[in-house]
């Protein structure tokens, strides 16, 4: 308990540079779906991936995932949760093209 009150004073730097890594992926998202050449289910993927990316960042770097107890556990339910999500939305995609 007296660990935790002496850290209370230090400046957030894990916050600072998880917002900092946040607005260069969203700005990297903007350049690539705006001022590039590349064919447009390139552009969704890779977009989808720095998404994903950033979706990582802010659940280490924001919402501590991996501190406290059962820290490890914590990470593997939200990697099997992301499994079942892409699964669902790439299911969902390739049902849909399938359809034309």
């Amino acid at each position: 308990m007296e660990n935790k009150t002496a850290n209370d004073n230090h400046f957030p730097w894990t916050h600072v540079i998880g917002f900092v890594m946040s607005i260069a992926l969203t700005f990297l998202a903007v350049w690539l779906g705006l001022y590039t050449d590349l064919a447009l289910n390139t552009v969704i993927i890779l977009v989808f991936g720095l998404a994903f990316i950033q979706a990582g960042i802010q659940l280490f770097m924001f919402m501590h995932v991996t501190e406290g107890e059962n820290g490890i556990w914590q990470v593997g339910k939200m990697l099997s949760a992301s499994f079942i999500a892409l699964v669902i939305v790439l299911g969902s995609v390739w049902v849909l093209n399938g359809m034309h």
